[in-house]
């Protein structure tokens, strides 16, 4: 093409066009990449030791009944979010849904309420729930009055329900162990996840694949978690860590005996 055709093709209204379309299109992936987003990003949070202590204080404090020394841990698991308040940016959510470490989730699935003082009372109000669901399935299990044994659980201000599972096994563990003098854990570090009612259902949570990493950074070897979150767990599964799925605190309870006698395990 000659200088005075290119210079012609250049110009040209349809050229002209073609350029200031491209132009608003970037400028709009621009302006999109730091537009707030109703989206809250989640990672691996903490783990504390139901059989032991958090921010200095025992975690399941007992009265009413002897108590076992145990050795290993039981650890429930927790996912640390943006606030609910926060907006993240299109840019922002992008980089966290190609990180493995890292997870993009609408923000009504993540905090019932999205003003922070009403979701902190929210989640605050489950994890209430959830306490006095692990003590009374605990208690239901072991066939010991609610009457007698009083149970107090400290885990500051970590809310939820997805401790609920991990709970009720460590006032199992300290008041029963395995019923045979020993241990539930075997003396491993085992942890986990789940809702639990009275009746000892443990339900799902979500979350799973952000809760395996933080269990397996804290030294967990065994993740116990709810029936119908399997597919979920195998999602960025750290390799030495083994998924065992329950229904109820009886199959965790026998699946952790299993891992000590080397019988048969429940796996995903």
């Amino acid at each position: 093409m000659s200088d005075t055709k290119l210079s012609k093709a250049l110009t040209s209204p349809r050229t002209r066009a073609l350029t200031l379309c491209g132009a608003l299109v970037a400028a709009l992936f621009g302006v999109a990449a730091f537009v707030p987003l109703p989206y809250t990003i989640t990672w691996p949070g903490l783990t504390a030791d139901t059989l032991g202590s958090y921010e200095d204080k025992p975690v399941l404090t007992i009265t009413g009944a002897p108590l076992r020394t145990t050795e290993g841990e039981l650890r429930m698991v927790t996912i640390t979010a943006t606030n609910p308040g926060q907006k993240n940016t299109f840019w922002r959510s992008m980089q966290a849904w190609f990180d493995p470490k890292e997870a993009v989730r609408p923000t009504e699935t993540v905090y019932p309420e999205s003003n922070p003082v009403k979701a902190d009372e929210a989640t605050a109000a489950q994890m209430a729930e959830s306490q006095d669901a692990a003590t009374a399935a605990a208690l239901n299990y072991l066939r010991l009055s609610p009457d007698q044994v009083k149970v107090k659980v400290d885990l500051g201000a970590v809310g939820g329900p997805s401790a609920g599972q991990m709970l009720a096994l460590g006032i199992v563990d300290k008041l029963a162990g395995d019923g045979k003098g020993g241990d539930l854990t075997g003396g491993l570090t085992v942890a986990g996840t789940g809702t639990i009612e009275a009746d000892g259902t443990v339900g799902p949570v979500g979350g799973v694949p952000l809760k395996t990493q933080a269990a397996a950074r804290d030294g967990a070897t065994v993740f116990l978690l709810p029936k119908d979150e399997c597919s979920d767990a195998k999602v960025n599964t750290p390799k030495s860590l083994r998924l065992v799925p329950v229904g109820t605190l009886g199959e965790a309870v026998s699946a952790l005996e299993a891992l000590k006698s080397g019988g048969s395990v429940p796996s995903c």
